[in-house]
């Protein structure tokens, strides 16, 4: 077995970035099983909730610029 893994391992490492990218995310997708149909629709109606809430004006949007500052900022303060 260990000649297999390691035989695998050498044929993955000649892969792309992108191809072992895509490979490490088809592997982690798998770990995770399917997913479950109440928390699917949870999050639907969550992204609804929120796109509403911008829509009609009782929440206000921020420019990914002033989310990366605060990020940036909070950040520097753990340092």
């Amino acid at each position: 077995m260990d000649a297999r893994k390691s035989d695998l391992e050498q044929k993955v490492l000649r892969l792309s970035a992108t191809q072992r990218a895509r490979l490490a995310h088809v592997l982690l997708e798998s770990l995770d099983g399917e997913p479950e149909e109440d928390v699917e629709a949870a999050w639907a109606a969550e992204a609804k909730r929120r796109a509403e809430e911008l829509r009609s004006g009782r929440v206000k949007g921020r420019t990914s610029a002033q989310v990366y500052a605060r990020a940036r900022s909070a950040l520097s303060a753990l340092r």
